[in-house]
């Protein structure tokens, strides 16, 4: 099959009408080609700048059910106005065999002459592909760096809102309260000493919180915890970003504990060097003090879980359970099975199967102390609510302008240090220069003492978790978790007496 391809732009009514190109199309069919069948596409009012064309859609899936042995057209540009299209349909064809005639150019693949062009056409094309690659990098890094948002999956707790910055629309994000209900939770919870990613996952599973798609996962809880787009990023958030090399757009002074933080780029260093990251303040405002983002970052980094290895399946009290006789753990047997199907557990010292101890005299039921220390460990939970300090906004303001005012003092030190070090510096000069350092570390001094002295005026507390109504709803896997913190040893002395050892 032999196709001929006309196509002309309503943007040039002067130009060549598709019946004439037609016309000189068949004027260079062969005379060996007068036989194989001959159709005809046009594509009448469209641009060369859209392959969206009915008659050039139609063209390439002929030519890919292998129907097709030559593409005649009247002039090049007729395919595509881009180099870069161009080339793709050229290599379109010629993975399928298919040779290409220009009428007004003398241009045929099927000769040696126009192979070269074809090469030198991809050349230029792959130069093209590479201008316009480099140039939609430079937009995005110029964009990101005015706060736009630049796309991607929405991160979760936020909906998209439209805005304008610097006169140009585009979008932001703003809190979705009951999404973000559940990130201060999962940042809330985190932060606590001793809780796992799996507690926190199970914690969400419980109250049914709305997943992303694919439910709820340690991963997914993970990526939101480390992602500082969550952060009230301050003069700390800017300082911990920067001691890992963060390109960090902006100053210390514009790290006013307001917005939230976007990342740009992925590391392909360790996890201390992030020089080919850039760090952005963004339009929204961040939901997460920034000593509840880094105490979970702390926890990350560490990576440690709550050790679930306890050494009975049987009670969530195993291990815990200690002869006062011969000091030996005590493991729970399984007595005769019950009318509803359920059996009788006790507790049993492993020193009885040697006779190496007698053991209680009483017998310990497993379910009995379970309930025993069920009730103890609740009334110690409740006991010990977690708290954190509040700092009032007032303060806070105040105590994040001086941090940031610490962390330019520090830069300039560091500077001058550098200064210092250099080589055929006159006597005159390093005097000045030593002024200088000690002037900027008795400035640090002042500082750091203006911040103790606002943090020591903050006495509200508030609660971040009520542990005792979390127990009320514990699992297995968690009642052991917690108890193996809170108690050392459940000591059984040999009238059946218990006394709890606590670690705290």
């Amino acid at each position: 099959m032999i196709v001929l391809y006309a196509r002309k732009s309503v943007e040039n009514l002067q130009s060549v009408s598709c019946e004439t190109q037609i016309q000189y199309c068949k004027a260079m069919i062969r005379p060996e080609e007068r036989d194989e069948e001959v159709v005809t596409l046009v594509d009448n009012g469209f641009s060369g700048g859209n392959t969206d064309r009915a008659g050039y859609q139609q063209l390439l899936q002929f030519v890919r059910l292998g129907k097709v042995s030559r593409v005649i057209v009247y002039r090049l540009d007729r395919i595509s106005r881009s180099l870069a299209d161009f080339v793709s349909f050229l290599s379109e064809l010629k993975a399928h065999n298919v040779s290409f005639t220009s009428s007004q150019e003398a241009f045929d693949t099927s000769s040696p002459y126009g192979s070269l062009v074809c090469q030198i056409l991809a050349v230029f094309a792959e130069f093209e592909r590479n201008s316009i690659i480099e140039r939609v990098k430079q937009a995005y890094q110029h964009r990101s760096e005015l706060a736009f948002y630049m796309g991607g999956r929405r991160p979760y707790g936020f909906t998209l809102v439209d805005t304008v910055i610097r006169g140009i629309k585009t979008k932001m994000l703003q809190p979705d309260e009951r999404e973000m209900a559940y990130v201060r939770q999962m940042f809330d919870l985190y932060s606590v000493a001793g809780v796992s990613l799996r507690r926190a996952m199970d914690n969400l599973i419980k109250e049914n919180a709305p997943a992303t798609e694919g439910g709820w996962s340690t991963a997914k809880i993970s990526a939101i915890l480390r992602n500082p787009i969550y952060v009230q990023a301050d003069a700390k958030i800017y300082e911990y970003f920067a001691s890992m090399n963060t390109k960090i757009v902006g100053s210390p002074a514009d790290f006013d504990g307001t917005h939230g933080l976007q990342l740009y780029g992925k590391t392909m260093h360790e996890a201390e060097d992030w020089s080919d990251i850039k760090a952005v303040l963004m339009q929204h405002e961040g939901v997460i003090p920034s000593e509840v983002w880094l105490a979970c970052q702390r926890k990350l980094a560490k990576n440690k879980q709550i050790n679930k290895s306890m050494s009975n399946q049987t009670s969530w009290l195993g291990g815990r359970v200690i002869c006062a006789q011969c000091g030996k753990k005590m493991t729970v047997t399984r007595g005769g099975k019950r009318v509803d199907g359920t059996s009788l557990r006790y507790f049993n010292c492993v020193g009885r199967a040697n006779r190496a101890c007698k053991g209680s005299k009483a017998t310990i039921y497993a379910d009995s102390l379970e309930q025993m220390v069920s009730a103890l460990v609740a009334e110690k939970l409740a006991a010990l609510k977690n708290y954190r300090r509040q700092v009032s906004n007032e303060n806070g303001a105040k105590i994040n302008q001086l941090r940031c005012k610490l962390v330019e003092n520090r830069t300039a030190q560091d500077k001058l240090a550098m200064l210092v070090m250099t080589d055929g510096l006159e006597a005159d000069m390093l005097s000045v220069l030593n002024e200088k350092a000690k002037q900027l570390a008795a400035e640090r001094r002042k500082l750091t003492e203006k911040i103790e002295a606002l943090e020591a005026t903050e006495q509200e507390i508030v609660n971040v978790l009520d542990f005792g109504k979390a127990w009320e709803k514990a699992t297995y896997d968690e009642k052991k978790a917690v108890v193996g913190v809170l108690i050392d040893k459940l000591l059984v002395a040999e009238d059946g007496s218990i006394e709890v050892v606590w670690n705290i």
